[in-house]
């Protein structure tokens, strides 16, 4: 795997979005440095906690190689696609959801991380990109990166390593929670067993009931 390389922190504050009267905090700016705690950076804000921030979601991780791929796709997009465009707190190269195993660790300097579920995207990208359909390429590529829980808080920047630490190689990857949940009808059981520990309890619940459902439970 190549290293693991902390290319970006960023921060913002909720604020209208788009024109609109909807707030968000998906604008960041470059920070120097983060200060993580268990609810999240505390030079960050979130404008609807009901859907974004919170233990499970206290920071939001997305590997800069998807840029590329976006800017590519939507050559017309008026967005400045690069780190920390899409409202992430930590933007990272040399990691993706085809690596990272629900569960595993992210020792980010003396900051631990743990990997709790990918992003979910919304209208916020697209609004924030300039163009429709961004949310939903993003969605059906799997390009969402990623929420972490912080295990252990620190006080973080530019200049902190990234290590990853594996604690179940068996744990299924973002990527295969993702693709087997855009099935049309995976196999229940399969569904069961993504239902692992480091998912919040909301994720697993609705694998459950999916599983329950395709199974005429």
């Amino acid at each position: 795997m190549m290293p693991i390389k902390l290319l970006g922190l960023f921060a913002g504050r909720a604020a209208p979005l788009g024109g609109g009267s909807r707030a968000s905090a998906i604008v960041k700016l470059a920070v120097p440095a983060l200060t993580l705690t268990a609810s999240g950076p505390l030079e960050d804000e979130q404008a609807d906690l009901r859907v974004h921030g919170g233990i499970d979601k206290a920071v939001h991780c997305f590997p800069v190689e998807h840029y590329s791929q976006l800017a590519a796709a939507f050559p017309h997009a008026p967005a400045a696609w690069g780190a920390g465009f899409l409202g992430e707190n930590l933007a990272l190269a040399g990691l993706s959801e085809a690596q990272l195993r629900l569960g595993d660790r992210l020792l980010v300097g003396h900051a631990v991380l743990e990997v709790s579920q990918p992003r979910s995207p919304c209208w916020k990208i697209d609004a924030r990109a300039g163009e429709e359909g961004v949310a939903a390429y993003i969605d059906r590529h799997h390009l969402t990166g990623w929420y972490c829980r912080v295990l252990e808080d620190a006080r973080i920047d530019r200049a902190s390593e990234v290590r990853l630490q594996v604690m179940d190689p068996a744990a299924p990857t973002l990527l295969e929670l993702l693709q087997t949940m855009a099935e049309h009808r995976p196999d229940p059981a399969r569904l069961r067993a993504l239902a692992v520990a480091a998912l919040p309890a909301a994720w697993r619940d609705k694998l459950h009931r999916r599983a329950d459902w395709l199974a005429g439970l």
